[in-house]
């Protein structure tokens, strides 16, 4: 399980955690406005965190049908919005697969903190993979387990994401299958951490 520090985010108006010693991206090379890049100094894992326009119901449903894919029960929306977001991150000839699918959690700092009469938060973690074939060689295929965090902010119109990226190349290379696992525990343990202690301080960031 990896050790966490705390972390502004978006000039300190969220606020979580990030695993000791990772490198904000922002120091390094220009990063989108809406979004948060922390890098691994020891591997090729990145820890993203992003603002995007709340997706509709409409669009939900269409990347649901064009996966074949189906949720049924009162959070059926929410839970597509997580799979759009997901398969959003998908090149041409990419493929995704769903490790885990979208489960209900609760984030305990932010509800408390929002603005008198906005509507309840929800929030849903989720596992994919994703597989994308070579440009060198198509027959060869590179893997990518990501571990998210979708928090939907109905009254901001806003949904918050998290992305835990964990690329196995590196691992197969070196026939490192326990370096694997544990690093997959580790975007398991960070989203967990983050799910406790993910904060908005400053809801004007979302006006």
């Amino acid at each position: 399980m990896p050790h966490f520090r705390e972390q502004e985010f978006f000039g300190g108006a969220i606020k979580g955690i990030v695993p000791q010693g990772w490198i904000d991206s922002s120091t390094l090379r220009e990063v989108p406005d809406h979004q948060e890049l922390f890098l691994s100094p020891k591997t090729l894992s990145t820890l993203i965190i992003e603002i995007n326009q709340r997706v509709s119901e409409e669009e939900s449903q269409s990347t649901l049908s064009t996966l074949n894919h189906q949720f049924s029960g009162p959070d059926s929306t929410d839970k597509a919005a997580v799979i759009y977001h997901l398969h959003d991150l998908c090149d041409e000839g990419d493929t995704m697969q769903i490790l885990t699918p979208p489960q209900r959690v609760d984030v305990p700092k932010i509800p408390g903190s929002a603005p008198s009469g906005a509507a309840s938060v929800k929030a849903y973690r989720s596992a994919v993979s994703f597989t994308t074939p070579k440009k060198e060689d198509p027959s060869v295929f590179a893997t990518v387990q990501c571990h998210s965090l979708l928090v939907r902010l109905e009254a901001q119109e806003t949904d918050l994401l998290v992305f835990f990226n964990v690329p196995r190349e590196e691992f197969e290379k070196e026939g490192d299958e326990a370096g694997w696992n544990g690093e997959v525990s580790a975007a398991e343990g960070t989203v967990g951490a983050l799910i406790e202690k993910l904060e908005i301080c400053d809801w004007g960031l979302f006006v």
